[in-house]
Order: structure tokens, then C-alpha cells, then sequence
């Protein structure tokens, strides 16, 4: 089974170049002009290594994950985790999925080989394009499960998450062209829907973030980007949370992606994207307390390594050099404690995990899914070390 690795900057999340499309929300003015596509972060979160800088195949953990096939370069595999895990019953609502090479999209598969149903949020201008390729089969490929059925998205709404009611809409918005024939895109709007659809939820996924200057040195940053970067990124964490506690069944999950730039220096991840994750785990623990006490439900994020996606690969590409990404999976691969390929399957088993009754006493925890480079303090491969190194 073929698959895009997908950086999830936990948020999935960077943003792609006018021609790609990626799970993120992207800058609106870059976005609209180009088509590109957001969510998924994400889906973006962190650092996953890769043997082959610049591929963009990935497959599943060989960990986690049995081998049926070896007749391709990558083969299908088969995933065992969800045997001991049973989601049936349980509704799952992803916010940030727009095609296969996300976080997004490896938690809700992973979620749905444990059983629960799978419902998702797309952002509103990509909806069309997204809906089609499930249509038309193009993401059969990484929807195969354990058993051998397809993942079913049982239906998709389209979501805006930076609108949190219809008030919040300006009216460039309400006329543009991507939004036509479509309404009831806010984060409010979109939670009634799924009440009235399906009740209540026991899972909500936050896969999304946006950084319009994330390209910009912090020292660069304008106001208005650091603060759509705040606003699309950690704030949209806070409303999904509002909108949704209400009508998630007790020992339900919220879980979100974040990314190792919240707490350390990480160059070419900028326009206050580094912020908006840090942003992102401070309300992680205190929704942990708020919404436990107030609904008992657990709050979590997952810091995830490097991963190559769309989105990320269009981060800091400049002619003649590697893009933002590929110099992060090799810094990964060259200096984290687990020399090895991280894939988006590691981290959509560690989401089902954090989903599932196994971690019922689990909340408040930012989870590193990384190989473990965020416990590293010095970088093993600088030329300060090469002797040591010999």
C-alpha cells in the first residue's frame, strides 16, 4: 500500500505552494488565488526520518503492521493494534482531512479499524475536489483495513475553522466563488449538524493549522500573520472544544497535532507558528482540567516527528536546495535516538490509543511521536562532533 508521508506540524501544519493541494488553512488570499488545499494536520506536527529524502512514499510501521504483500518497493501491510481496541459504536469527527497523506488521515483510518464511524471536516474550498477522489476511488489505496474492507467516511462537512459563527463570515468570504453554494461552514454551525446527524460524538480530532508568513523569520512577522497563525492553529483547538464538549459522551477524547517547534528553536518554521504551537499545548492542559470536570472528557496532543506531505514540502523551498521538510527528516533520521523511518501510521495507532479506553486515565499530555528526538540536546552529526563521531 503506497502512501504520502505527511508532515503534520501540528498541525499538518504548513502550507503548500499555489499548486499544491494540502490538509491545511492556508493564508486565504495565497489559497484562494491558487487552490491550494489545507487540513490535514493535517492535519503538521514534527520530525519523521526518511532513507530517501525527497520521497514522498511512506508505508506502515513494521512494528505495528504485518507484512501480506512484498511485490511492490513498499508493501501492504496489515495492521494487529486495532485487535485489542473495540471503537464500535463510537462516532469520530476529524476536523483537517483532505486527502490520504495526512495525520488526519492516518487517525481516522486507524480509528476506523477499531470500529468507530468516521465523520470529517473539510475546508470549504477544497470540499469539491476532496469529495470527488473519494468518489472516483483515488484514495482506495490508504483506505484498505485490517480485515481488508475500505474505511467508509461516513460523511463530510465542510468547515471553516477559523469562523466560529456566522457572524464571524465577511462578506469576501460569503461571495467568493470557492464558497458558492455552500453554508453552515462555522465551527458552531457544523457542530448543530453532527448533533442533529449523529447525536453525540465520543472523538474529536483537531488536524488544522495555518500560517500564512510561516516562511517569515519570527523578526519578520507581521501582526495580522502572527496572529492568523494564533487564531487558525491553537484557537480553533479552543472553539472546536466549546462547539463540541457539549455533545461528546462522557470519557470521550479530544486530540490535536502539535509540533517540537512549540519548545524548541527550530529555523524556517516561523511566522508564529512556533508560537501557536506552544499556544496549542498550554490550552491543552488546561481544557484537560476544564472540559474533564465539566463534561469527562480527556484533552491530549500529539507532538509527531517530520513527515513528508504536501504541505510540507512547499514550506522554504528555495532554488538548487531541499525544501523545509526533507532538512527535517534528515536532521531526524541523522541525530534522534530510533535511526528509522517514521510513518503516518505511527502516529494515527498512538492517536487511536489516546482515543481508546486503554488511556481512559490519560489527559493533559502532550505525547511525542518522534523516534524520540525531542529528548535530544545536542546534535550528534554537527561538525563540533565529527571527531567524536569517527
Amino acid at each position: 500500500m503506497l502512501r504520502n508521508r505527511s508532515l503534520h506540524f501540528y498541525g499538518k501544519i504548513l502550507l503548500p505552494n499555489p499548486s499544491t493541494i494540502n490538509t491545511m488553512m492556508f493564508s486565504r488570499n495565497t489559497l484562494l488565488a491558487a487552490a491550494a488545499a489545507f487540513y490535514g494536520a493535517s492535519s503538521v506536527s514534527a520530525f519523521a526520518p526518511s532513507t530517501a529524502v525527497g520521497n514522498t512514499v511512506s508505508r506502515s510501521s513494521p512494528a505495528i503492521y504485518t507484512q501480506q504483500t512484498a511485490s511492490r518497493q513498499y508493501s501492504s501491510t496489515k495492521l494487529n493494534m486495532s485487535s485489542s481496541v473495540d471503537l464500535k459504536g463510537k462516532v469520530a469527527f476529524i476536523a483537517g482531512v483532505a486527502d490520504s497523506s495526512g495525520y488526519g488521515w492516518a487517525i481516522s483510518k486507524a480509528l476506523a479499524d477499531a470500529g468507530a464511524t468516521i465523520i470529517v471536516g473539510t475546508w470549504p474550498p477544497v470540499l469539491k475536489i476532496f469529495q470527488m477522489g473519494l468518489k472516483k476511488g483515488s484514495f482506495d489505496d490508504d483506505s484498505t483495513l485490517s480485515d481488508g474492507s475500505k474505511m467508509v467516511i461516513e460523511k463530510v462537512y465542510p468547515l471553516d475553522a477559523v469562523f466560529d459563527s456566522p457572524d464571524d463570515v465577511p462578506d469576501e468570504i460569503k461571495n467568493n466563488k470557492r464558497y458558492s453554494g455552500l453554508d453552515g461552514y462555522t465551527i458552531e454551525e457544523v457542530a448543530k449538524a453532527v448533533e442533529a446527524d449523529y447525536g453525540k460524538i465520543d472523538i474529536l480530532v483537531h488536524s488544522l493549522a495555518n500560517g500564512p508568513e510561516v516562511t517569515k523569520p519570527l523578526l519578520e512577522t507581521s501582526r495580522k500573520g502572527y496572529l492568523a497563525a494564533s487564531s487558525a492553529s491553537a484557537y480553533s483547538a479552543v472553539s472546536l472544544l466549546q462547539k463540541f464538549g457539549p455533545i461528546m459522551n462522557e470519557g470521550g477524547n479530544m486530540l490535536s497535532l502539535t509540533y517540537i517547534a512549540s519548545e524548541k528553536v527550530i529555523p524556517g518554521y516561523g511566522g508564529g507558528m512556533s508560537s501557536a504551537k506552544a499556544q496549542l499545548e498550554s490550552d491543552t492542559r488546561v481544557l484537560a482540567y476544564e472540559a474533564g470536570r465539566k463534561w469527562g472528557v480527556r484533552v491530549n496532543t500529539i507532538s509527531a516527528g517530520p513527515l513528508k506531505s504536501r504541505a510540507a514540502s512547499a514550506i522554504g523551498k528555495e532554488p538548487g536546495q531541499k525544501t523545509f521538510i526533507e532538512y527535517a527528516i534528515d536532521y531526524s533520521k541523522a541525530n534522534a535516538p530510533l535511526a528509522q523511518d517514521l510513518y503516518n501510521d505511527d502516529v494515527g495507532n498512538s492517536g487511536m490509543f489516546l482515543c481508546s479506553p486503554l488511556a481512559r486515565t490519560i489527559t493533559g499530555v502532550t505525547l511525542y511521536v518522534d523516534n524520540g528526538l525531542h529528548a535530544m540536546g545536542m546534535a550528534i552529526d554537527s561538525e563540533s562532533m565529527s571527531d567524536r563521531n569517527q
